[in-house]
């Protein structure tokens, strides 16, 4: 995803104001936390970058379980978990669950001292509830001290206080996701579906011209999902798929970007897509937008800027931030004979938290060599209202 973190998605978040937000906020209880909405990903992300970080300049050979854990010389990282779900009666639901980190400074910290840290998490936590019509988000933050956050090199563990996404045989998957707030909370089991997907060239994926905007990326694009959801007093068995996106990096966007939408989409016919399309100020798809098709067999075919077309039919205006975000999408790619219409389960998926964006759970409708098809995914949208 680039999103992207997101799940291109890339790239996610921000050193200074994390650092302010941390001040502030480190000692009170997390439940305590309250929207504080002034910055969008985009904005942070158009930042200088600091040659001090570790740049992402070429392909690398993964290795995991380490790859799954932290990569602190880099500036920021993110795990991403999105999925769509109902339960035995039907009911549909939607859930995103992602963990931030960020380095305030390059290299490692010399204090011997268990409370201090140069690294910083952030994670948010969303639940949309279709027959309600209610979308619920919330955010924490923690430096990576004393146990309170932080993720795990010999495993897949990532975590911030209770919330966490656990691998139960040291690597991935199965993996437990748990997360709980006082009005809702998932416990959920990512169990194996497809195998690990490598974004991009070999998982280097390139976001521009400039050397180092770029980051490590890799994803599970269907992990099969059972567990429980809790909204209220009201507790729900599950099931469904997920995705899951890994991102590091330490870069910013290129001159020009203004945001982002990724689109992660699992059809009905065993396939999955995954592309995101980078806006320029003056609203065309950026050159630098890509993605891929991942087949039911596991191929995957990768997917250019020219490759694929992006057309919006419908517009939703934020009751809450007023900002206009696209709400139906018509998704061509004519070259796989590919015609898939796009909506949200519920417009207003819109996460007012430290930094604003949408990102939802959709259905998914269309024709594939001529036979319909269906599906189900989440869409994430940045850097609106920047203009």
């Amino acid at each position: 995803m680039m999103k992207s973190t997101t799940a291109i998605s890339i790239l996610l978040f921000v050193l200074l104001v994390l650092a302010l937000a941390l001040a502030m906020l480190i000692f009170r209880q997390p439940d305590d936390l309250q929207p504080v909405v002034d910055d969008t990903f985009s904005d942070t992300l158009n930042s200088d970058k600091d040659d001090d970080f570790e740049q992402v300049l070429r392909p690398r050979q993964f290795s995991f379980p380490a790859d799954h854990g932290p990569h602190p010389g880099f500036r920021l990282e993110w795990w991403y978990f999105t999925g769509n779900l109902h339960s035995q009666s039907g009911r549909k639901f939607g859930y995103q669950l992602t963990f931030f980190r960020t380095a305030l400074t390059p290299g490692k910290m010399t204090s011997r001292s268990r409370w201090r840290s140069n690294q910083v998490y952030m994670a948010h936590f969303a639940l949309t509830d279709i027959q309600e019509r209610r979308f619920h988000a919330v955010q924490r933050f923690s430096r990576a001290a004393l146990d309170l956050a932080g993720a795990d090199s010999s495993r897949y563990h990532v975590w911030l206080y209770d919330w966490s996404a656990s691998a139960r045989n040291g690597s991935a998957p199965p993996l437990r996701l748990r997360a709980r707030q006082q009005d809702f909370s998932i416990d959920l089991l990512l169990n194996k579906g497809k195998p690990l997907q490598l974004q991009g060239q070999q998982g280097f994926s390139r976001k521009g011209p400039t050397p180092g905007n770029a980051s490590y990326y890799y994803s599970y694009t269907r992990l099969p999902t059972t567990g429980s959801i809790r909204i209220g007093e009201n507790t729900f068995a599950v099931s469904g798929n997920s995705w899951m996106d890994r991102e590091w990096s330490s870069s910013a966007l290129e001159a020009g970007q203004t945001g982002w939408d990724w689109f992660a989409l699992q059809l009905d016919d065993g396939s999955e897509l995954m592309f995101y399309r980078f806006r320029r100020r003056d609203g065309r798809a950026d050159q630098n937008s890509s993605g891929a098709l991942f087949l039911a067999d596991g191929k995957q075919i990768p997917l250019r800027h020219s490759d694929v077309t992006i057309s919006v039919d419908r517009y939703w205006r934020s009751p809450h931030s007023q900002v206009t975000y696209p709400n139906r999408w018509h998704l061509s790619i004519p070259g796989h004979a590919l015609e898939l219409e796009i909506e949200p389960l519920l417009d207003d998926q819109e996460l007012n938290l430290r930094f604003r964006y949408w990102e939802g759970a959709v259905t998914v409708s269309g024709l594939r060599r001529g036979k319909k098809v269906s599906g189900q995914g989440y869409i994430e949208l940045t850097g609106y209202g920047n203009d």
